[in-house]
């Protein structure tokens, strides 16, 4: 049988040459493998030997580019709300603080009381108005009503104390009961409403 095929001479060398793993480089100049882009690069780099950006400064990976602040943008505050919701009081907690509360408040009055009546004593308004309501009250037999020793001091301190302590009393069970009453309002329409802000 005769081979009509012609010339083989363009395939004899895959059978003589090295393989396409056992060739060698080609010569030239050893570097990172840069795929050809279809753009050029920013900048004005690009990837066929000319310069690239970041190698005027520097390695490629060594030093990253710093973002220069821009100068004409105005950093204006912002403010955060949230909008929160009185769910529920805790009414332990309520007498407790409307206890120590109601407390000050009574020590705060015994103290105006105080110092209210030392002021209108130093002014004479006791000795001015005592001597008008005696001359009112008084007759030949009596000398009528004593003004200055009804309104004493110490009865006068007395008297607010009690005035104080049936506050203190009398404001932490109202706030207690207020406390029962809203959560069961609450139950019904959801609570108060509160909008919280703060400034960043």
């Amino acid at each position: 049988m005769t081979d009509t095929r012609g010339p083989q001479s363009q395939y004899e060398g895959y059978a003589t040459g090295p393989l396409p793993g056992e060739r060698e480089p080609a010569p030239g100049p050893s570097g990172p493998y840069h795929p050809p882009q279809a753009y050029q690069a920013p900048g004005g780099g690009t990837q066929g030997g000319q310069q690239r950006p970041g190698q005027d400064g520097g390695t490629l990976g060594g030093a990253q580019a710093t973002r220069k602040p821009r100068t004409g943008a105005r950093t204006t505050p912002r403010t955060r709300k949230a909008r929160l919701r009185v769910a529920k009081a805790d009414p332990w907690s309520v007498m407790k603080v409307s206890f120590l509360l109601s407390i000050a408040l009574g020590i705060c009055t015994v103290v105006a009381a105080a110092i209210l009546w030392m002021v209108m004593d130093a002014m004479g308004v006791f000795t001015t108005v005592g001597g008008t309501i005696s001359e009112a009250t008084g007759s030949n037999e009596s000398n009528g009503f004593d003004l200055q020793s009804f309104l004493s001091l110490p009865r006068v301190l007395i008297f607010t104390s009690v005035i104080a302590v049936i506050d203190v009393v009398l404001a932490t069970a109202l706030a207690t009961l207020g406390a029962f009453i809203y959560n069961l309002s609450a139950g019904f329409v959801g609570g108060v409403e509160l909008t919280l802000a703060e400034d960043e």
